[in-house]
């Protein structure tokens, strides 16, 4: 018969179990890596995509209409017909 004392288990010994291989096969480094990989890409997505969208919006919106600047347009197109109108009555 085999001696029990003998006999070692991974339960007698908490530190002393061997790495489990990963899953998908990449050391852990590797994982590391690829995780870091993936989180600058999406930050360089993220980033690109709120500078675009910041871009277009700029473009798109237009200053609100000033009632004082319509008014003020509206006399200068007003005084340029009257001066025309003079000009065209003046006798050459």
């Amino acid at each position: 018969m085999a001696d029990a004392s003998r006999l070692e288990t991974y339960a007698n010994h908490s530190n002393s179990a061997p790495p489990l291989p990963p899953a998908d096969g990449l050391s852990r480094a590797q994982q590391d890596l690829a995780l870091k990989r993936a989180l600058v890409f999406i930050g360089i997505a993220a980033a690109s995509a709120g500078l675009a969208y910041a871009i277009v919006r700029a473009a798109l919106v237009r200053p609100p209409a000033d009632p004082t600047t319509e008014r003020i347009q509206q006399l200068i197109d007003e005084a340029n017909r009257l001066l025309r109108q003079l000009d065209e009555k003046k006798p050459e």
